[in-house]
């Protein structure tokens, strides 16, 4: 595996640790998951759940592509970046998405503008990061229009719409209501 695939790996590997590691923090104690739903209702969360998980796998088909199938040397994102293009991408998807369920934790126990800020940025952050990683695939040259591709191509796309329009325009939206 060659620098730059490695770099991309281990951003996944220590970011994906990080976003785990606080929901698990955040799952803890007493209050559990029902309150982070906040207004969400409870006819609409399988929908979510459903989601999460057609995003993970869209996700992961992402990492799929860009780890085992394409030459970081060889390829171009837009006609003038390169391979490492994807690390503020998904720096931006992972770093916010650490911090949304401990903040989002700290507004159910202590509600407060600055805090619901905070959450409405992280949430923001990641729909537009996804938004990115999905123009940088459709870009992406030389096209590699194998299944892998596509099925990349696809799942940033529904990734987008999950943390863009469920998590930073619905959830919050339903979160305060």
């Amino acid at each position: 595996m060659g620098k730059q695939r490695l770099i991309l790996l281990l951003l996944n590997v220590i970011g994906g640790i990080a976003v785990v590691g606080s929901y698990v923090l955040g799952l803890r104690g007493a209050s559990g998951a029902d309150v982070l739903w906040g207004g969400v209702p409870e006819s609409i969360r399988p929908v979510y759940m459903v989601s999460m998980a057609i995003s993970a796998i869209g996700y992961l088909a992402c990492l799929n592509l860009l780890l085992l199938r394409v030459d970081p040397k060889g390829v171009t994102v837009g006609g003038r970046f390169g391979y490492s293009f994807f690390y503020p991408v998904f720096g931006l998807i992972l770093i916010p998405s650490a911090f949304w369920m401990p903040l989002t934790k700290h507004y159910v126990d202590a509600p407060g503008t600055g805090t619901w800020i905070g959450i409405r940025v992280a949430l923001f952050l990641v729909g537009l990061a996804s938004i990115a990683l999905a123009g940088a695939l459709f870009t992406l040259r030389p096209r590699n229009r194998s299944k892998a591709y596509w099925a990349a191509v696809a799942g940033s796309c529904y990734f987008a719409f999950h943390t863009l329009v469920l998590d930073a325009i619905l959830w919050a939206a339903l979160f305060r209501a």
